[in-house]
């Protein structure tokens, strides 16, 4: 793949509506850039439901609690009104249908706009990632639902494009896709993302492959190594020489000795296709109840492996909340 002229990219669409469930302003919680302030877009709809997280036996579904199914959707009218749920994914709402009247409805630029206005505060009055007061650049994050479905592909490409177009210098150092990993890219988004002329931030990704022993997803289905070659490549021809690796595997773990056996087989499989990013792991549970009941067995059991260890740090600051 060679990067393409500006002038042959599809056409400028700043103004087509965007679905989305939020918009936030926060700190990176997880992994590689940890503590790093980051404004974030969650896309509506995933491949996956990851409906094991949490359960006592997550690869069996006759016994799982899901108290997303069992919510009044109708009771509420923010996805910010919600519960953070300890079984099953946690962020339901951005893929289930009886939370679609819940979804945003916006063109980039006015997301663009959005994401200004989370920033905006008495240190930084024009809401700018450049931050004046500690002239550090906080970070860009698509996240879901899954932010590589096709229609999230499009969309992170309209407000990559409205960032582009009319930024006026105020864009991201990095954009993030927290992504599961199965999805194909498609031939528009790599040329775009690979093209320097048009993608300003850097580009990292931090896929977080769904292991059967944790989520209950089937490796058929949740595991695609295949995937990744792609987003290693876009990813190194946008960012060029670097200390900072193009992505990281990010795996969620409980203390469970099958869970790990399979870590080691999946990890396998990034590797062969030539996958060498760094391993993250982090404790599986979605609220601060949760990921201590296990935290320090498996962080103790990552360390051993000579794995990196990550916690959720944004429930640890702020709580079971949604939208930090």
């Amino acid at each position: 793949m060679t990067a393409i002229p500006v002038h042959e990219l599809p056409p400028k669409d700043h103004n087509m509506p965007i679905t989305y469930s939020e918009t936030f302003y926060s700190i990176q919680g997880e992994g590689y850039f940890t503590g790093v302030p980051s404004t974030w877009v969650r896309f509506f709809l995933c491949n996956l439901q990851c409906s094991g997280f949490g359960q006592d036996d997550p690869t069996d579904p006759s016994n799982y609690e899901l108290p997303y199914k069992d919510f009044d959707a109708d009771s509420i009218s923010d996805v910010t009104e919600l519960p953070v749920w300890d079984k099953g994914c946690d962020s339901s709402y951005s893929w289930a249908k009886k939370f679609r009247h819940l979804q945003k409805h916006k063109t980039a630029d006015d997301i663009k706009q959005e994401l200004a206005n989370h920033m905006t505060n008495e240190f930084n009055p024009q809401g700018s990632y450049l931050h004046p007061k500690s002239g550090e650049q906080a970070h860009l994050v698509f996240t879901g639902g899954e932010p590589l479905m096709r229609n999230a592909q499009r969309s992170a490409l309209q407000i990559l494009q409205s960032y582009r177009s009319s930024s006026n210098g105020n864009y991201p150092s990095y954009v993030t896709w927290e992504t599961n990993g199965t999805q194909k890219l498609t031939p528009e988004f790599m040329e775009f993302v690979s093209n320097k002329g048009c993608m300003r931030p850097k580009i990292f990704w931090s896929c977080s492959p769904k292991l059967w022993t944790v989520s209950g997803e089937p490796r058929k289905r949740a595991i695609k190594p295949e995937n990744l070659i792609d987003y290693n490549l876009v990813a190194s021809r946008r960012n060029g020489n670097t200390d900072i690796p193009n992505g990281q595997l990010k795996f969620v773990l409980g203390p469970k000795q099958e869970q790990w056996d399979e870590l080691d087989e999946v990890v396998e499989m990034y590797r062969d296709v030539g996958i060498d990013w760094p391993v993250w792991i982090m404790p599986v549970g979605a609220t601060v109840e949760g990921q201590e009941l296990c935290d320090g067995d498996v962080a103790t059991m990552a360390q051993a492996r000579g794995y990196s260890v990550s916690a959720r740090v944004h429930t640890y600051l702020w709580g079971n909340l949604i939208g930090v």
